[in-house]
């Protein structure tokens, strides 16, 4: 900071004297005096001296103190004074001192109490450092002085110096440590060399900048240093008062409003309308009217009368008038009137939702025991599947069946316990966990409410939510649900709790065994060109602003978009392959162009693009040893040609095909068990051990892994070493012992729509696996024949042809 009355000291400086400059005529004398050769020297630490000022120096080091006594027993009292580059050198040489300097005059020398001397040095002329000449018992060198080179233009010499003197003295105005006499000294000082080395020396500036002011000749590259160093002090200076007059009038308003805060509750008070009393009145008008149970009801009048003792400026006043606010908000025994029509709701949900009848089921039991009984404990149900099969949506159309409110709840990454049951409300911030805030939402204490993908729920520090969600999704606990807010008790019992989740694998034990788990298992072409001409179509169209002349899209075309632009088991990318046919004819309506309403297959490539998908086909093969598999993947089913070779060797096994840990151990099983029971086959177990088997399942690109592919392997393995084809159109799934016996596997419905559309007419499942096949639409397998079997000997008296 510009600051003319203290001076930024040595490090052994024990305070700061008034900054005294010299006087034009001792300044004038001082010029015609002749500078010595040989002269003693005194280092400076932190601060530079300037010719024509006064500044005290208290001297701590030996030798620096026998230097000024030297200098001060001299006739004229002068001593050399240099700023050292390095401050942190104890014993400075000639080449720790810069080589420009201040020629000073010892004013006056004392002797301190504490033992320290202090000197009074009144700078004179800048000299130049030629070499050291002694360093004991004090420092003396070689000076010679230094003149200023004059600015060649006068004028802008003088702008420079009228400029600094105005900045300066605005400086002076803006700093309220810095008297106003500073102003009166600055028009008393006619020479500008001097008023340079003046306001140099006062500002606050690091001591290389402070040096480098003192080293440069040319007085108008000199003023203009200077000149930079000011401006920025002075603008600094301005942004600082207008951040102080900001400040300053926010307190002000602070405090006004403040008074007159205070004068209207004074007056509202005489008068009897004091707000704090409005607002309790009416959280007492609305607690007349809940009808809430009695542990209720006693702890809102017993934190009301307490909120009527506390002041209304106090934090805790805010806190509790907040709870008392929850406790009136939230539903106590505030119900909407369920939809008894048992036809009426079935038709909203065959309206709303293609297939799914197993959960239209479950909905509509629950509502035949609700209407007969006239209460019921909700059940947990869990809604599971993949991607876009209508979990979430599916609960929307429950609520609107039921006629109740509907509230949804996110649980994807959630990791906090406190999300569920709140926080205690003595903490700052505090809030009832998400469960209750939704409550109060909704408005009614029996929602149909969603717990959104709650197998992704996370865990960390801050507690489990899934032990949390225990309470919640009990129907023998969830009566009393404690939430650390609330305090209390709460019953959910009511709540049609539904969760959803793309798997079972990651949701807590103990958490899954609280719920009922419904599978929604992927479409089939069938069923989603249904779902698109009854729902997505209509939607699509009427969201791009079409009207139904302007559009069709025929069952066929919508086939051949679901095969080879979509690959999933639900619906959501179909509905956006549907939204850029819509985009398109949008567009050319829009533009008044020449179109087909009537979108056929082949101007699907014009809009979407080249097919993405190829249609998984049966490919004919003479060769022994390859056999068909049926396979489950996340987007729906799928055929695998599983490929058996041999060669002469030792009876090793090799597998390739990037395949999983249990296919690997499937076919290792089916090996064992050829060689174990090779009279099946007509083959001694010594000719199996003669040849290498290698199994490879094409795409290896992609990881294949389950326990489907074990009927499949040993059926390509028999072949193989039996040199007898398989039958043509012939897929099975099924895993196998080392007895032999032939396991069910599960995705029987996926596996069997795929094998449809890729031709295969005949299908070996392991007989338990009838059930499966029992739960599919007839129409959806037409065509298709069914094997059963329970042993490996049946497998293979189907799949392979006569000797």
């Amino acid at each position: 900071m510009f600051e003319p009355f203290a001076m930024e000291p040595d490090d052994n400086e024990q305070e700061f004297l008034p900054f005294i400059s010299l006087d034009e005529e001792d300044d004038a004398k001082a010029a015609t005096d002749a500078v010595p050769a040989d002269m003693p020297v005194l280092p400076l630490k932190n601060t530079v001296l300037f010719p024509g000022v006064m500044l005290p120096i208290t001297i701590g080091r030996e030798k620096s103190i026998k230097a000024v006594q030297r200098a001060n027993e001299m006739k004229d009292k002068l001593i050399a004074v240099f700023a050292q580059k390095d401050a942190d050198a104890d014993d400075p040489t000639a080449t720790d001192l810069y080589s420009i300097g201040t020629v000073a005059k010892i004013v006056k020398l004392l002797r301190m109490p504490d033992g320290t001397t202090t000197a009074i040095l009144q700078g004179s002329r800048r000299v130049e450092l030629l070499q050291m000449t002694s360093d004991t018992p004090y420092l003396q060198g070689n000076v010679r002085e230094v003149s200023y080179v004059a600015a060649e233009d006068d004028m802008e010499y003088e702008a420079f110096i009228s400029t600094i003197r105005d900045k300066a003295r605005a400086i002076i105005e803006l700093s309220p440590n810095i008297p106003n006499e500073a102003n009166v000294m600055l028009r008393n000082i006619s020479s500008s060399s001097f008023l340079l080395n003046f306001i140099a020396s006062n500002m606050n500036l690091k001591m290389p900048q402070k040096q480098a002011i003192l080293t440069e000749h040319n007085l108008a590259a000199k003023a203009n240093m200077v000149l930079l160093h000011v401006d920025a002090e002075l603008q600094l200076l301005e942004l600082k008062d207008q951040i102080e007059n900001r400040v300053r009038n926010d307190i002000e308003k602070q405090q006004r409003d403040y008074f007159l805060n205070q004068q209207l509750k004074t007056i509202q008070e005489e008068l009897g309308q004091s707000p704090q009393e409005a607002d309790l009145a009416r959280l007492e008008e609305r607690a007349a009217t809940k009808n809430w149970p009695e542990a209720a009801q006693k702890t809102f009048e017993k934190e009301l009368n307490k909120l009527r003792r506390i002041n209304p400026q106090a934090p805790d006043y805010a806190i509790l008038f907040t709870y008392l606010e929850l406790l009136v908000d939230l539903p106590w025994n505030e119900f909407t009137k369920d939809n008894f029509d048992l036809k009426k709701v079935k038709k909203v949900l065959d309206t709303e939702h293609y297939g799914l009848d197993d959960i239209k089921d479950r909905i509509l039991e629950h509502l035949a025991v609700l209407k007969l009984k006239g209460d019921m404990k909700a059940p947990i149900l869990c809604l599971v599947g993949p991607p876009g099969v209508g979990k979430t949506s599916l609960g929307k159309s429950i609520a609107t069946a039921l006629n109740r409110k509907f509230a949804r709840m996110s649980l994807g990454g959630l990791h906090d316990e406190s999300e569920i049951r709140g926080h205690r409300k003595t903490y700052i911030g505090a809030m009832p966990g998400r469960i209750l805030q939704l409550l109060k939402k909704s408005g009614a204490g029996n929602p149909v409410f969603i717990l959104d993908e709650i197998d992704k729920v996370g865990q960390s520090f801050r507690g489990d939510p899934s032990s949390a969600l225990l309470e919640v999704l009990d129907p023998e606990q969830n009566t009393t649900f404690y939430d650390n807010y609330l305090d209390m008790e709460y019953d959910l019992s009511k709540v049609l709790f539904i969760a959803t989740a793309n798997s079972l694998g990651s949701i807590q034990p103990a958490l899954l065994d609280r719920m009922e788990i419904i599978e929604l298992s992927g479409y089939s072409i069938e069923e989603k060109v249904e779902i698109a001409r009854q729902h997505l179509i209509p939607e699509q169209r009427v969201a791009h602003g079409l009207k139904l002349k302007d559009v069709s899209l025929s069952p066929e075309v919508i086939a051949h978009l679901i095969d080879r632009y979509t690959r999933e088991s639900g619906v959501r990318n179909l509905d956006r392959r549907i939204a850029g046919v819509m985009r398109n004819t949008a567009k050319k309506v829009a533009m008044k162009e020449a179109y087909t309403p009537e979108i056929a297959i082949p101007i699907l490539k014009d809009i979407l693009g080249p097919e993405r998908f190829q249609s998984d086909t049966f490919e004919q093969t003479d060769l022994p040893g390859v056999a068909i598999g049926l396979a489950w993947t996340s987007v729906g089913g799928d055929i695998l040609y599983i490929e058996a070779s041999l060669s002469k060797g030792k009876g090793h096994l090799t597998l390739t095909g990037n395949l999983g840990e249990v296919m690997k151990e499937s076919a290792t099983t089916a090996l064992s068990y050829l060689r174990s029971h090779s009279d099946l086959i007509g083959l001694s177990a010594d000719s199996l051990d003669e040849f290498d088997v290698h199994i490879h399942i094409p795409e290896g690109g992609i990881p294949k892994d389950g326990p489907s592919a074990g009927i499949t392997m040993l059926t390509a393995l028999a072949s193989a070493f039996t040199r007898r084809n398989i039958k043509p159109h012939l897929a099975m799934t099924g895993e196998i012992t080392l007895r032999g016996k032939v396991l069910p596997v599960g995705g029987i419905k996926e596996k069997i729509l795929a094998a449809k559309r890729a031709g295969i007419t005949d299908i070996v499942l392991c007989k338990d696996n009838q059930r499966d096949i029992e739960r599919i639409n007839a129409e959806y397998i037409t065509g298709v024949s069914f094997h059963y079997v329970s042993t490996m000997q049946q497998v293979l008296d189907i799949a392979l042809t006569p000797a």
